[in-house]
Order: C-alpha cells, then structure tokens, then sequence
C-alpha cells in the first residue's frame, strides 16, 4: 500500500446539534464545531459546555472526530476563558483544536502537551516553509489556504510530514483568510473574531458601475477529489457552520460519494446547487483559472431553488441512524443455563446474559433464526459484520427474549463506547511580564517602492524596501547611510524557492533585516540568519503570541492594528513591540484581482474599486501575484505622538503616496504633526472591535 492509498477523511461543518446530526448520519467522518465565544462562525448558533459534551458523546458512539474550533485571535483579558475551552475540550476528549492565535496555539500546548493541534485556514499558510514551521511548532494538521492550485498543494504537502486538510466546497471570501481587515475597520466587526459583515458582497467595482466585483462564486473541487487524494491530503474540508442542516447533509452526501466513487452524482451536485450557491460554483484557485468567471453574488434564481420539496427530501435521507459501526456478534445457549451474547466492535466488547432456554416443543432455535433475531440492529448506529453461534440442539427462546437481549447488548456497548476519553490537562499561569517600551518609540519606515525613499528617512531606524528591489539601489541607499531591511512577500504563492534564492543574495550584500507577515517568511528568514521583525500580518494581538514570536527567535514583533491603543500598551513579554501608526491600511490581500474585469491596461497595477457611497478604494498590485485592496483613507497619528509613548517602534507603511508626501509624513512623525480636519482615520486604535454577534 502507498503512502496515498487511504480514505480521505470527509470534515463537515456544524453550526448547531441538528447541522451535526444531519452531518453525522450523511456520512461525515468528522465534524468541527464551536463553542458560543472565540471561534470564526460567531453568528451560529454554536454549543457551551454541556452540548459540546454530549456531541462528543453522539459522535464517539458513531465512530466521528470532533474538532472544536478556537480559531480567532484574543485579547488579554479572554485568555482566561480560553483556559475555560481547553479545559472543556480536554474533558469531552474531542480530537484536536483549531487554532489561528499563536498565543492559543502556546496555552494549548502548554495546558495539554498530548491534544492534537490544528493551524486553521485563518493563520495564512500557503507555503512549504509556513507548514514546516508549524510542525517544528509541534502543529499535527494545517489547514491549508483557500487560494492555492493543485501544483502548491502538492508541494506543501509533501514538504514535510504535517497533516494537510483542504476545504473543497462552501462560501469563498474573496481575501485570503486571516488577512481581511474589511469589516473590523469599515465597521468594527472582525473576520479575524468571527464577526465578519461580509461587506465585500455589497457592490464594489472597478468601473463605477454597481458590479460586486469583491463577491466570489462558492468553491466546490468536489470534481477534483481523486486528484486531491493522490496529492497526499489528509482531509477534505466543507465550509458552512453558517449554512441550515439540509445544506450539511447535502454537502456532506456528495462530498462523499465523490471520495468513494470518484464522482458525485449529477443529482446530487444539482441539489447542492439548489440548496445554496452564488451564480454556481468555481474552482478557479485549483486549476489556475483565475479571472472574471470566478465571481458572483447570490441572485433571486440561486434563493428560489431551495424549495420546501429540495430541502424536504434532502431531510428524509438523513432521517433516521446510518449505520456506520462494524460490530460481530457471538450466541451462545444451552441447557440449563442462562443465553450469553458477546458484542465486539473491535475496540470494546460486552456480554450479557438473558433467560435460561426451555426444551422445545415443536420447532427448535437454528443458527438462521437466531441470527435473522439478533443481526437486527435497524435505528442504531451498528451493523453486523460477523455472527457466531453455539447452540445445544432442541432449545427454545423466544423472540422476545432475544430481542430483549440484543437490546440490552446494544445499550451497554453503546456505553462503553460514549465514555470520554479525557485528555490530561494541566492549566498554567497566566501571568505575563508587562513591559514598558522606550519612551520616544524609534521610527521605521516600509516603503511600497524604493523611489519613495527620501533623506528625511535617513532618521528612520529602518527603512525597509520590497525584496525584489535592485540590488544597485539597495546598495545606494546603504552607502548614503540609510539602514535597509527588506520585506518578504505577504504571500509567496508558488514563489517561495526564488524567495529563497533572492534572500541569500540580500544577505550576502550585507542586508541583516527581513520584515515577515506570514508564517513561511519567518522561517525563511530564520533559515537564512536573518534579523526577523514579524509584520502585522502575524496578527499577534496578546501577550501569549508576542512571547510565543519571541520564543520563535523574532526580535520584535508590529502588533495587530485591530486593539485597541490601551490594549496594544498592554501586551507584555520582553520581545519589542511596536504598531502600524501611518498608512493606507490594506483590507485585504487577494489573489484574483478585483480589477479583472477591466484588466491590467485599464489599471496600471494601480487602480482602484468604488463603493456604493462614491468612496474609492486603491488596489495595488504586487508583482508577486496578489494585490491589496487598500481603505480609502490613511491611518494618521503624528499629532498625537505623545499617547504612543509604550511602544518601542511605530511603522510608517508607505503604499500609493509619492516621494514628496512620503518625505514629508515622514517629517510630521519625526518633528510632529498638525492635526487633520478630515481625509484620515485614527483606525480602530480608540473604538476597537466589536464583541457581540
């Protein structure tokens, strides 16, 4: 048997205990799920404590994994109620939790070194040194970036032995998850704490029309599942914690034959499109066949297909029990002493004992009888796989009596089978150091293009440039006194060996510091000695990741711009710390331009998206084959330099000004700046986040 002969696991969502039954009895393998606070699908209707115990209960008599889902990022003061859900998590022995915050990840592991670890799709990993990360980290599963094709699949996964899982049907977000500040900074609802607006399905277009060019049809790859397997995946994943049970059973059923068939049946794919879809379904990021076909909204035609007859007679197939559990049963009667039934199912076996058989009058029990009486397991979760019998010949039991027995069998293996498993536990101290930074916080500088570099930057600790910037202007800016770093990619799509090569050529021209917002860029910077400074990408919003980073060998770290100022001067550890304080925040990070509808002529890698309240959005493309979506209007802090005392840097992030207003925001930071009237925003620093649904 290869390494890739092996069933797919099939993971469904579970928003609710009916999505879960309805998950379960469709032929889920398992299903993930979260409790009421900290996970990404804050809006379902989600479990506490004692419906998380008894899911667990429900899907370990039927043989199903259960994940529970801790996947946002925290603030300080939640750290105790995540110790809460470890601890409940522990207790219900589920199989693993999903984690996006790396302080999480570090509790996690601290409070119970022996529960499997999952890095959610949230955590941005896209690259083979991102996923290597992870398993240095001691992760056992990534759950891989939406955005890659079969080719980067392929090459993350065999890079080394962390399990890969891989969503193939449900909602597509058109930003790479974890990365989509949209909604947190149009509205204070954020994606990455589960509240996301979805304000990317308003209109948003390139030509000031009212398109919704920020809307993505659902991904399906449910087409694509053999190829899936032979790329060593481990797990199919659906999306849709969201989504009613009638969309579960019918994600799960044709996500399902697909694994063991090969195909799913084009019935099934038609009632999945009927139950929920937006304009149908794309497969773009799989097979590179990104562009225009791969956006849509949910029109009048997808909501009238879901009928009450669709949804009805999806309901009446997962109605009752699915036999899922292979169980073998032994019978033994004979005279004078009571009947015995054995029932195994390979892991935990049970005997019981029934009424003492009586000399028969007429016709006598057989081995056919008695197995067409006991092999009836029909509304359970068990079928019979093998019957042995031993019987003294001339006996008689009555029906009754064995379908009492059977019964009774079934309900003590059940038992046996529910008994949680716990997972030991030991909860640690919460208790960081807190650290005041400098005083005067040192200024840095990242620049979009090396020609907005100025003189006035000179005074800038570091300016950091993009890694593909000449090495002639590299070495220019070195010479004239400036301290240079450079700025890994956000993404590194399929790009990340000629990463790799470019940073070794940096480094041998005397380039000590890399700016890294994703995980595969700290570990190439890392590998290659690097200075490594973690970008807000990293998303570090409490005291827990900023030591986990520091532990990780980064020297400092640019704290999420989604706390609050007080919150941010309240992280603690002994790593630096510092916080984007100018800038045109990017909303998102995409790899399918928004502007393909106009295509590159008609933008320049500049363009930009229109809302429908007339506000434009820029879009700037990289060069390394995403863009950024960019708010409307910059972060702006400079005339208040003295409420920033605490940190020990503030990143001044340069994007689509030219070298005149670069100079000269540059100047307002270092001398001080005049308060705005308007044109700016102070971001999320003073209003925060939204907590409620």
């Amino acid at each position: 048997m290869s390494d890739k002969d092996f069933n797919l696991e099939v993971l469904a969502p579970a928003g609710s205990f009916d999505a879960l039954v309805a998950a379960v009895r469709s032929g889920a393998d398992a299903v993930y799920l979260g409790l009421k606070e900290l996970n990404a699908r804050a809006g379902a209707e989600n479990f506490d404590f004692d419906s998380l115990l008894a899911a667990a209960e429900y899907c370990r008599e039927r043989a199903v994994k259960v994940y529970l889902a801790l996947n946002t990022i925290v603030f300080d003061h939640e750290a105790g109620k995540v110790l809460s859900q470890i601890k409940v998590a522990c207790d219900a022995g589920v199989d693993g939790i999903i984690v996006q915050d790396l302080g999480v990840a570090s509790l996690v592991k601290e409070a119970a070194p022996e529960m499997r670890l999952h890095a959610s799709t949230q955590m941005s990993v896209h690259s083979p040194a991102g996923a290597r990360l992870l398993y240095e980290m001691g992760f056992d599963r990534v759950v891989l970036a939406r955005e890659l094709s079969e080719e980067e699949i392929g090459e993350i996964v065999s890079s080394c032995p962390i399990e890969c899982e891989v969503f193939v049907h449900g909602a597509h977000c058109m930003s790479v998850s974890g990365q989509c500040y949209m909604s947190s900074l149009l509205g204070q609802r954020s994606g990455n704490r589960g509240q996301c607006a979805q304000p990317c399905r308003l209109p948003f277009s390139a030509d000031g029309t009212f398109a919704h060019d920020l809307s993505l049809k659902d991904l399906s790859l449910i087409g694509h599942l053999s190829e899936i397997r032979d790329l060593g995946v481990v797990s199919v994943k659906i999306e849709g914690r969201l989504k009613r049970p009638e969309y579960v059973a019918a994600a799960v059923r044709a996500v399902k034959s697909a694994v063991e068939f090969g195909r799913a049946p084009k019935e099934e794919m038609e009632r999945l499109k009927a139950v929920f879809s937006r304009s149908g379904f794309t497969d773009g990021y799989f097979t590179g066949r990104r562009g225009p076909d791969m956006f849509g909204i949910r029109q009048k035609e997808d909501v009238a297909r879901a009928t009450e007859k669709v949804l009805a007679s999806i309901r009446a197939e997962y109605k009752g029990e699915n036999p899922l559990v292979p169980v073998r049963i032994n019978f033994e009667a004979k005279m004078g002493a009571p009947a015995v039934l054995s029932i195994s199912d390979g892991e935990n076996s049970v005997t019981v004992k029934g009424g003492v058989p009586e000399e028969a009058r007429s016709l006598p029990l057989d081995f056919e009888r008695a197995r067409a009486q006991l092999c009836k397991t029909g509304g359970t979760p068990y079928f019979v796989e093998g019957f042995e019998c031993e019987l003294e010949p001339g006996l008689a039991l009555t029906a009754a009596q064995l379908n009492e027995l059977r019964r009774r069998a079934l309900e003590e293996l059940a038992r046996e089978r529910k008994k949680a498993r716990p997972i030991p536990c030991r909860l640690p101290a919460l208790e960081v150091e807190k650290r005041l930074g400098d005083i005067e916080p040192r200024l840095r500088v990242r620049v979009q293009g090396i020609e907005q570099v100025s003189d006035i930057m000179k005074g800038a600790e570091i300016v950091f440039v993009p890694i593909d910037a000449g090495e002639k202007g590299i070495a220019d800016l070195m010479d004239k006194g400036y301290s240079v770093g450079v700025e890994v990619p956000r993404a590194v799509f399929g790009i990340e060996k000629a990463i790799g090569k470019r940073l070794e050529k940096l480094r041998a021209l005397g380039i000590n510091d890399v700016l890294a917002n994703n995980l595969g860029a700290v570990k190439l910077g890392l590998d290659f000695g690097f200075k490594v400074h973690g970008g807000f990408g990293l998303n570090a919003a409490n005291s827990f990741a900023a030591r986990f980073l520091e532990k990780l060998g980064l020297c400092d770290c640019t704290l999420s711009f989604e706390l609050r100022l007080d919150q941010a001067k309240d992280i603690g550890g002994s790593i630096g710390k510092g916080i984007v304080a100018y800038g045109r925040l990017p909303l998102m990070l995409v790899r399918n331009c928004p502007l393909s509808r106009i295509g590159c002529a008609g933008c320049g890698g500049r363009g930009y998206l229109t809302d429908r309240m007339g506000k434009k959005f820029p879009v700037m493309c990289s060069g390394f084959g995403f863009s950024e979506v960019l708010n409307c209007v910059p972060l702006y802090l400079a005339d208040i330099r003295d409420e920033l005392w605490a940190f020990d840097f503030l990143m001044l992030h340069f994007t689509d000004e030219g070298k005149d207003e670069a100079a000269k925001v540059t100047r307002q930071y270092l001398e001080g700046g005049e308060p705005k009237k308007e044109g700016f925003t102070r971001g999320l620093y003073f209003r925060g986040v939204k907590d409620g649904k």
